[in-house]
């Protein structure tokens, strides 16, 4: 990775369908078309054109289908892949026969309606939004942290009675201060990273490939935690004014990951206001809160009410003074969010990105100081079985609607948070995948246009650490500091290495001294919060983190032995002499069958009654596809060759490849906007066998065989999921091509 990411209009941290075809270099290129003008000698095929295949290789392609806009975005379903068109002589539409006319099995009916028909990549149309949309939905997970931020900085400090109390307001201003900070430098971040900024990127741009791993796995523990520390408090928002719900807080966690699950699997991009108004709404209930609870201490000249107070068991100490600090730096959240998602802002997005970064910090130091000044002078603190939120609404509202209204509104909005952890976790795991750090299925979208993988990943992950937790806030509160000052650390230091590197650039000390102090203050409270929470949990989080480095190290070392071996080099030119010399002294054989008589059925019983047709699916030409290529040559059958793009882009750079290997097979491209490869597959040869029902048809697969068994599940398993989708057709026969990696 570097740092030419920053320039141009497309944001790096957008998935493009055209990466999982990887460029070859031109020592690559001459291989490749040295090896092609060797084909003829070697291969016992003789070249075939279309005319001489026994079925029409067009089929088509996916229709175009008119955009609209809809509820949830400007969204368009679009049929499978089908034959093309035809016209009748009246000049009316329609459409050629379709291998799935018996229509869809009751599964795939269950899982279009949980999850919606398949979705072109253009059929969503991204559209810049506006600041007064884009504060409330990037401000969520940040917002959101004030209803437990504040109690888990009094719930260390009443440890310790009266005394430790007289330490929340200072407490309170250091981490206002600290949120400032931070908040300043991230508005140095998006202005050096004007197409979004993460900490994965801009730790791995500036600091190198070991601190982009580090800042990788805080932010995936960061966004692991979101959810489960949303969905806890959230419930406990519930179960303060539901108390016949407790005992079902597990249940109810797990229930809300899996509505939480279905919904980003369908891949719905909600309105704005949809996401806005949640937010707003916790605003306005927080806000009346503060300033009502506000006024009457002002009633009473601000003397704070005495608070009843448990026994207490630990003295005012240094410790105790930084655990709660460690513990009230949590309400800093999902601050980098706004830095993630600049190009969502309309233009100038960078500056707009600011203003809203600007107009966050300001909420979240004023509602974060309303609360703990309000819960000092009203004297709540931590305890029972009740929320700090749940308990100043009760005593400054009554029971009545305005308590329900703050209660629903700071359940909504923590339930909000957690959904934000599902828009940048699987993008994380994406960038981990393209840089060969994460398995590559990572990469994939579904037909959903979202990444189905990354967010089952997270949804699992999450609800296991909530049962393990058994739901509770205060238990998962010491993990999350640990992953969340971990990536601002590395994000801050990446920022200061880029400004030293830029000695031009104006205001560049400015910058640097904005970035170095939000650097210190951010690796202040990781170091606090992993010494003080250490026995308390923080440890499973350091755990997790250097265990995901040393993962994704071992990933990435694999990935590269197997592009080594896959790789065109000269020495596989020398070693295609070689079998050209020894098969010189082998009788050639002929290169086609006679045809047999038409056969019916499966009624084969003889060789000549099977009549062929090979199809070799290709990806990439690399070695493995060359294999297969070869081996479905020697077979001396009609041959075709098949490649599944996602894109334009794709498929002419995957011709190119094609016309410098030599053209000896002929190639049919079939664009898939979808994204998927098997669906796509799958029709292709269903029609294939609806247009020829006589023929035989061998799909030939490339296969990646590594050394280590665990290996496997970093490669992907399509000839198991073909056998099993083409299972109800006839004369179908999968052909794995193994290609050994050391």
């Amino acid at each position: 990775m570097n740092a030419s990411r920053q320039g141009g209009d497309e944001d790096p941290g957008l998935p493009r369908p055209s990466q999982l075809l990887p460029p070859l270099d031109p020592e690559q290129l001459d291989v490749l078309a040295e090896l092609g003008r060797r084909w003829p000698r070697l291969a016992p095929y003789r070249p075939r054109t279309y005319e001489s295949l026994p079925v029409d290789p067009d089929l088509g392609e996916f229709r175009r289908a008119e955009v609209g806009r809809g509820p949830f975005g400007r969204l368009a379903p679009v049929g499978p892949l089908a034959p093309p068109r035809t016209e009748d002589r009246e000049g009316e539409e329609t459409t050629d026969a379709s291998p799935e006319k018996a229509g869809p099995t009751p599964l795939h009916r269950a899982r279009r309606l949980l999850l919606g028909a398949p979705l072109r990549t253009t059929t969503l149309a991204h559209e810049s939004t506006r600041k007064l949309v884009a504060l409330p939905v990037l401000a969520a997970d940040a917002l959101s942290s004030v209803a437990y931020g504040p109690e888990a900085l009094l719930a260390v400090l009443v440890l310790a009675g009266s005394a430790g109390l007289a330490w929340a307001l200072p407490i309170a201003a250091t981490i206002a201060f600290l949120m400032l900070a931070v908040g300043a430098s991230y508005r140095q971040t998006i202005r050096a990273y004007p197409h979004g900024g993460g900490s994965y990127i801009v730790a791995s741009d500036n600091l190198g490939r070991m601190p982009g791993l580090l800042a990788a796995g805080g932010l995936l523990i960061d966004y692991v935690l979101t959810v489960a520390v949303s969905l806890s408090a959230g419930i406990a928002a519930v179960t303060s004014a539901l108390p016949a719900l407790r005992p079902a807080v597990v249940p109810l966690g797990l229930a809300t990951v899996a509505v939480l699950l279905l919904g980003n699997l369908r891949g719905v991009r909600q309105a704005g206001m949809i996401f806005a108004a949640p937010t707003y709404a916790f605003l306005i209930a927080v806000v009346a809160l503060v300033v009502s609870s506000l006024v009457d201490a002002a009633h009473r000249d601000f003397v704070p009410v005495p608070p009843t107070l448990p026994h207490a068991t630990e003295g005012v100490s240094i410790l105790l003074v930084m655990r709660a600090f460690a513990s009230g730096s949590t309400a800093m959240t999902g601050i980098e969010a706004i830095s993630n998602a600049v190009p969502a802002f309309r233009p100038v997005r960078w500056r707009n990105a600011r203003t809203t970064l600007t107009w966050m910090i300001g909420l979240l130091i004023a509602l974060f100081a309303g609360v703990v000044a309000s819960a000092h002078f009203s004297g709540v603190v931590p305890g029972g079985n009740q929320t700090i939120l749940s308990h100043m609404a009760r005593l400054t509202f009554g029971p009545g609607f305005l308590y329900g209204y703050t209660q629903a509104a700071t359940a909504a909005v923590l339930l909000l948070a957690a959904n934000t952890a599902y828009n940048d976790c699987p993008r994380v795991l994406h960038l981990l995948a393209r840089d060969d750090h994460a398995p590559h299925l990572f990469q994939r979208q579904g037909d959903r246009l979202a990444f189905n993988n990354g967010i089952t990943a997270l949804s699992v992950t999450a609800a296991l650490v909530f049962v393990a937790f058994d739901g509770q806030t205060a238990a998962l509160i010491p993990l999350y500091a640990v992953g969340v000052f971990l990536a601002f650390t590395l994000s801050q230091a990446g920022m200061v290495v880029h400004w030293h590197r830029r000695r031009t650039e104006p205001h560049r000390r400015k910058n640097l001294l904005f970035n170095a102090t939000g650097c210190v203050l951010s690796g202040l409270v990781l170091v606090t919060a992993a010494v003080t929470k250490f026995l308390e949990g923080a440890w499973v989080a350091l755990l997790a983190i250097a265990a995901f480095v040393v993962l994704a190290t071992r990933v990435r070392g694999h990935y590269a032995r197997v592009r080594a071996a896959l790789r065109l080099r000269p020495q596989a030119v020398t070693h295609v002499d070689a079998r050209l010399l020894a098969a010189r002294a082998e009788p050639e054989r002929e290169g086609a069958r006679e045809e047999g008589p038409a056969c019916r059925d499966e009624e084969e019983e003889t060789p000549q009654q099977v009549r062929h047709l090979t199809v070799v699916a290709l990806a990439v030409l690399d070695l493995s596809g060359l294999r297969a290529l070869a081996y479905a040559a020697s077979l001396g059958q009609p041959l075709l060759a098949l490649h599944i793009s996602p894109d334009e882009e794709e498929a002419d750079r995957f011709r190119e490849y094609w016309e410098r290997w030599g053209d000896h097979v002929p190639l049919h491209v079939v664009l898939s906007p979808y994204r998927a490869l098997i669906a796509p597959l799958v029709h292709y040869i269903a029609t294939l066998h609806a247009q020829r029902p006589e023929l035989t048809i061998t799909v030939v697969l490339p296969e990646i065989v590594p050394r280590h068994p665990h290996h496997r599940l970093l490669h992907s398993h399509d000839a198991a999921r073909l056998r099993r989708a083409l299972r109800p057709l006839p004369k179908i026969v999968i052909t794995e091509v193994p290609f050994h990696v050391p």
